[in-house]
């Protein structure tokens, strides 16, 4: 049970924020509805986050690999649920998804094993040793590593986000 309560949506000091989740997510699931108790962290974490999923040139697979793995890692269940359809979606298949789960590397080649490493670096250690960074910039471009980089620090926000409330799953 969330810690805190989830606003109104028909509240009407709310109500241009609502419309725009809406209009870019389709509904208000329940970790904006949390945000909507503030309106600008709410309309600040919708840009970053539709940058971050939906104008990038990082490949929906690698975000979505790097999303899996820091869910894992940080206990984020609701994070790994959400986003297990957009891993399928991906091409991902249910044994790697298990895999993930169960925090193992297996089934996946060298480029998703470098990215797996990274993400836990930044994850878990914040600072990422040299060979771990060496490694997974082999297999990506300046503007790629920026936005792996930024899609594991954003996704490291959410699932804290959501296991600090205890946002309820949908």
């Amino acid at each position: 049970m969330a810690r805190l309560s989830y606003p109104d949506p028909n509240n009407p000091a709310i109500a241009p924020v609502v419309e725009r989740i809406k209009a870019e997510r389709g509904k208000v699931l329940n970790l904006y509805g949390m945000l909507l108790h503030s309106p600008p962290v709410a309309e600040g974490w919708l840009a970053f986050l539709t940058a971050i999923r939906q104008k990038c040139q990082l490949s929906g697979r690698i975000r979505e690999l790097a999303i899996m793995r820091i869910a894992v890692i940080n206990g984020a269940d609701y994070e790994f649920r959400a986003h297990t359809p957009f891993a399928l979606a991906e091409g991902f298949t249910q044994a790697q998804i298990d895999a993930l789960r169960e925090g193992r590397a297996e089934g996946f080649d060298e480029v998703e094993r470098s990215v797996l490493a990274y993400t836990d670096s930044m994850t878990k250690e914040v600072h990422v040793p040299d060979a771990v960074f060496k490694d997974v910039r082999a297999h990506f471009d300046e503007r790629e590593m920026v936005e792996l980089t930024a899609t594991i620090g954003a996704y490291n926000l959410v699932s804290r986000f959501l296991e600090a409330l205890q946002v309820d799953h949908e």
